[in-house]
């Protein structure tokens, strides 16, 4: 398995690029069209394919919700590569009583457990519903955090307000790492993306940043550019693929980011370019 660049959350080694899931589960954040788009293509055979591709190249760490689909293809690729994969996993579940029973707590961190996750983070829709602005705080966010101890796994947030990361730190909310939102677009951001950089710069723990490409807004070398030449050497980006050759793609133009080199890869072929050849 050749090495990507790694860092340290909570005594757990990671690769600084983690293995994103919209493009493999149907999270387009571009339509109803795109999303069914992804959903009838993406198959636990191909999804397994592109992990693997991750894990050969040293990313061995795959982010995302609670899914059949995606744990299946997790254990396929890690039977392909003869690798164990960290899995990240960002439940969403009941916050007020009277939700489904499947959707309690104790159940949904007990199948992140089973599943065998290393990293339970509630996710964004749990988070920013308990953050409490006017008074500076995340309700019950430490009754959840000792579940997830409890359970073997670590701790973390996934948010999409950048005052998560500040209350977490001014609190100190038992955690190990953020999910926190970084494009260079702006994409889904709340404020803009300065503040978040500078947010990102002062955490006291290292942050996984997500959608570094907008969702497909912005092209691939321009979206990770701004992502890698403006985090620390202690934080990493999450990156979603359709397919192995862009999960290829990806991977090189990060490699040469990373070691300050012009990024060089095939480029696209269109008639409009065909006076630039």
């Amino acid at each position: 398995m050749d090495a990507f660049p790694r860092t340290t959350v909570g005594g757990v080694s990671l690769p600084r690029l983690i293995v994103g899931s919209n493009w493999f589960l149907g999270y387009s954040h571009t339509s109803l069209a795109k999303d069914k788009f992804i959903k009838g293509y993406q198959s636990r055979e191909s999804v397994a394919e592109i992990i693997s591709t991750f894990v050969e190249r040293g990313i061995d760490a795959v982010m995302g919700p609670v899914n059949p689909l995606l744990e299946e293809a997790i254990r396929d690729a890690e039977q392909r590569t003869g690798h164990a994969i960290i899995r990240i996993y960002t439940p969403w579940f009941n916050i007020v009583p009277g939700g489904p029973a499947d959707n309690e707590p104790e159940y949904v961190f007990d199948q992140c457990a089973d599943y065998g996750a290393t990293f339970c983070m509630p996710h964004q829709a749990v988070t920013d519903a308990l953050l409490d602005r006017m008074n500076g705080k995340i309700r019950d966010i430490d009754r959840y955090t000792r579940m997830i101890r409890d359970r073997g796994m670590v701790p973390g947030l996934s948010t999409h307000m950048p005052e998560t990361v500040i209350i977490t730190d001014r609190t100190g909310i038992d955690i190990e790492t953020y999910i926190q939102l970084y494009n260079a677009a702006g994409f889904l951001m709340q404020v803009e993306a300065d503040w978040v950089m500078n947010i990102i710069r002062d955490a006291k723990k290292p942050v996984m940043t997500i959608k570094p490409l907008a969702a497909g807004r912005l092209l691939p070398v321009v979206g990770l550019a701004f992502v890698w030449n403006t985090i620390r050497p202690i934080d990493m980006v999450t990156i979603g693929t359709t397919t192995a050759e862009e999960a290829k793609e990806v991977i090189d133009i990060s490699l040469d980011l990373l070691t300050r080199q012009v990024p060089d890869y095939e480029l696209q072929r269109t008639r409009s370019k065909k006076s630039l050849s």
